[in-house]
């Protein structure tokens, strides 16, 4: 892999000469026409009329009538300058029992595409199999039963018998992990099988399928083949915004297992000639190696021309002890599979950009002999038609995104020769039915009325510069509606939240200057289009028991319960400022993945406007589930993992070095901390300050964890004073902790502050009546809740909102 360096013109950021651009459509997906012309049944026709299977008893009967539309598509096509449309066959149209002859009739209706697509200048890309298998072959087995590869192969070379003098490109199989392991192994997918071996026993039928249907076009004279994955990258929570982070070897393995199933149990028998040890290892335990043949891996690592890879959203995972498998990934035993935090789309795929850089150059590094090739790419939200214009800003983002990571995978040496978005037309989306649209063409399904969407506006731009503008694609935000308008920023946040406060006249007014500038409402304003319920929901992380051990964020320690002074200080302050602007509050308390879970669903119901989560320690997976509802949410507490939540914190680094400080400027000399659990996002903020003031002074950290509770602190003072008899100073990571260190200080006889110093850190209440009054630093509890509650109506609002973090106070009392 060698670094290649892309000219960029002016204020162009461009792509190689020759760079293909293209969209991508599924047969099943977008034909309809499913019982015209000969066509048999697929097994997603058979799935589809399965009770429960499908979003509402939809199918793909009708989908977007492509088979009756495609002039009137490629017409559209042609207007939006693609230069590729990746489009499969439907086995059973082409034949209808999966073997046999021929259904002429089928065949003709892909060379009038064919031909119609050559007219507009369009190449075609066509994928044989895209999970349609003749419900026939289901029934003598399916993908489990080893003949079906080899029907394939005939299948194959009928297709190309007809196609083959105006097809160039042709693909094999698309995503033989999902047809697998979700139509195979959990159900979710056609045929809706539930066996981990049957998945095993189908995926090696797959790739077999993809070796024979190689060799036939191959020995038909088929100029470039493929094969078409879904690829990740897997990484842990921490490596999705560290991709290089180093790993505990516990990780490393689970990050190394996921990948051999989900990547290299397809990637290396095709391009290596062999499975890796670690996937035969599974597949032996769970399903046996019998149905894998002598020669089978020599038949499918055949020579491809290109890799064709479907990337969405990174695999998450990490070391989780005890946990089972995920039914999803056979042999995930002890694996955590955590989810990324990051926004997401309307399928709750968290949108991470940087994967698909990163997933390209490990491709060309480890796979170099083959091109690669972006076959799909893409994401669906929750679009408005607004008049004649669908304003997907959202979506637009996205792709930007992704074809920017795509671009620096580039230059780093990718060999990355084109990019197709899926999807051409909203569709057909698999069990999802019509609930999702992935589209940059938007399709009413009553009326199959095509729309551009503002996504396809701007492909058809970077497709006629090949490339992206230098500065990204801003989205206009509600002061420039308000200016365009002449209306004040609350009129224009009013209609958008469809209040009926505002007249018929400046409504209209304002509604022309959104369509004018497409300016589209985030989330959290469009779930507030029908009506508000005025209530808040106060969101507690982890129950509030007194034995609960915890960390903290923001001051707050989880696990306090009812007796903890910043739990009743923090959501007595919030409560009492909600209810002064007319709110309702319901407190909630998740303390277990059952109470979590009811809070996800209570939230997503639309129950309440908004949310404050009081968040402890670790990198609970409820902020992002609550963040992915599209309702405001503001964590009260910085996260333990970057993600994209508003939140209001306290300087708690700062607030140490203030403390530490004011301890070395008295003399001391030796000062030891008693920090919180390190699983606590102020825990470590707090140690970081304590260890930068030290290294800068010249002295050496003394560490001591407690729990943020009383007894620790006196646990942890009793072990520093065993350790180091002449430390001279205590910062302790809280005030409970403060005063049980100066209990056992009282106990053993030492003068405070004589002989040692104490600062503690929150200010609670209790802290100015100790013997001596503690010397602490006041997190500005109050505040904190003060402000997390203004953020979160002015998120409900529309307005702009970004993290805060809010300065601390060392409040100098007699303990130094």
């Amino acid at each position: 892999m060698t670094a290649t360096t892309i000219a960029t013109q002016g204020q162009t950021l461009t792509f190689p000469d020759g760079f293909i651009w293209g969209a991508a459509t599924a047969a099943y997906q977008v034909e309809g026409a499913a019982a015209e012309d000969g066509r048999g049944p697929s097994i997603w026709d058979t799935f589809t009329r399965t009770p429960g299977a499908v979003f509402e008893g939809h199918t793909g009967d009708t989908a977007c009538d492509h088979y009756h539309r495609y002039p009137d598509d490629v017409r559209m096509m042609k207007d939006l300058g693609l230069e590729v449309y990746r489009f499969s066959v439907a086995w059973p149209r082409v034949q209808p029992g999966g073997s046999g002859p021929a259904n002429a009739a089928g065949l003709d209706f892909y060379e009038r595409l064919v031909d119609d697509l050559l007219a507009a200048d369009i190449a075609p890309y066509v994928t044989l199999y895209h999970w349609d298998l003749p419900q026939a072959l289901e029934e003598a087995g399916g993908w489990t039963n080893r003949d079906t590869a080899y029907r394939f192969a005939d299948f194959t070379q009928m297709v190309h018998d007809r196609l083959g003098d105006r097809v160039g490109t042709w693909m094999t199989i698309n995503e033989p992990w999902v047809q697998a392991f979700l139509g195979y192994g959990i159900g979710v997918h056609a045929p809706g099988r539930t066996s981990s071996a049957d998945a095993f026993r189908a995926a090696h039928h797959l790739l077999l399928a993809h070796g024979l249907g190689t060799q036939a076009l191959r020995g038909a004279g088929a100029r470039e083949i493929a094969l078409t994955l879904n690829l990740v990258p897997v990484v842990t929570p921490a490596q999705v915004n560290d991709p290089e982070l180093a790993l505990s070897a516990e990780d490393a393995e689970a990050v190394d297992r996921v990948d051999c199933l989900i990547n290299r149990q397809f990637l290396d028998p095709a391009l290596r000639g062999e499975y890796p040890g670690k996937v035969l290892s599974i597949v032996d335990r769970i399903a046996g190696l019998d149905h894998i043949h002598d020669g089978d891996l020599a038949i499918i690592n055949q020579p491809i021309d290109l890799l064709g890879i479907n990337y969405y959203t990174p695999c998450v995972v990490r070391s989780g002890p005890g946990e089972p498998a995920n039914p999803a990934y056979p042999g995930t035993e002890d694996i955590e599979f955590a989810g990324a935090y990051a926004p997401t789309t309307a399928t709750g795929w968290a949108i991470v950009p940087t994967g698909l850089s990163q997933l390209l150059v490990r491709l060309a590094r480890d796979y170099p002999e083959v091109g690669l090739l972006v076959t799909e790419n893409g994401a669906a939200f929750d679009d408005v038609v607004s008049g004649e214009r669908v304003h997907d800003a959202d979506r637009t983002a996205f792709l930007e995104g992704h074809l920017r990571a795509a671009r620096a995978a580039i230059e780093a040496g990718a060999d990355l020769r084109g990019y197709l978005v899926w999807s051409l037309l909203d569709n057909f989306e698999w069990a999802e039915g019509y609930n999702k649209r992935f589209g940059i063409v938007h399709v009413d399904f009553t009326t199959q009325r095509r729309l551009l969407k503002d996504s396809a506006r701007w492909y058809r731009e970077v497709i006629q510069r090949n490339g992206l503008w230098r500065e990204r694609t801003r989205r206009p935000t509600l002061e420039e509606v308000a200016a365009r308008a002449g209306v004040s920023r609350s009129t224009v946040s009013r209609v958008i939240n469809g209040q009926a406060t505002v007249s018929d006249e400046f409504r209209e007014t304002v509604m022309h200057a959104v369509n004018e500038l497409g300016y589209v409402p985030n989330s959290a304003a469009r779930s507030l289009v029908t009506q508000r319920t005025d209530t808040i929901g106060l969101v507690v992380l982890d129950s509030p028991t007194p034995t609960s051990r915890a960390g903290a964020v923001g001051g707050f320690r989880a696990g306090g319960g009812s007796d903890d002074p910043l739990f009743s200080s923090v959501v007595r302050t919030a409560v009492h400022s909600l209810e002064e602007q007319g709110k309702q509050v319901t407190l909630m308390l998740a303390g277990s993945a059952r109470s979590r879970l009811r809070v996800e669903q209570y939230v997503a119901a639309g129950h309440v406007d908004g949310v404050v989560v009081v968040s402890t320690r670790g990198a609970d997976p409820l902020l992002g589930a609550l963040a992915r509802t599209g309702i405001p949410t503001v964590s009260l507490g910085r996260p333990a993992v970057p993600m994209a939540l508003p939140y209001i914190d306290s300087d708690d680094a700062g607030g140490a070095v203030a403390a530490v400080t004011h301890l070395l400027g008295t003399g001391r000399r030796r000062i030891a901390m008693i920090c919180g659990p390190l699983d606590s996002v102020a825990a470590q903020s707090r140690l970081e300050g304590y260890r930068d003031t030290l290294r800068d002074g010249g002295r050496r950290s003394i560490v001591a964890i407690g729990d943020f509770t009383r007894a620790s602190g006196a646990v942890a003072m009793r072990q520093l004073l065993q350790d180091d008899p002449a430390l001279d100073a205590v910062f302790a990571a809280n005030d409970l902790m403060a005063i049980g260190a100066l209990s056992v200080l009282h106990e053993m006889g030492r003068k405070v502050p004589e002989d040692v110093a104490i600062v503690g850190f929150d200010d609670i209440e209790a802290a100015s009546y100790t013997i001596p009054p503690l010397t602490t630093v006041n997190s500005l509890r109050e505040d904190q809740a003060l402000a997390a509650v203004r953020l979160l109506l002015r998120h409900i609002d529309g307005g702009p909102v970004s993290a805060t973090i809010l300065p601390t106070e060392l409040i100098i009392r007699n303990s130094t």
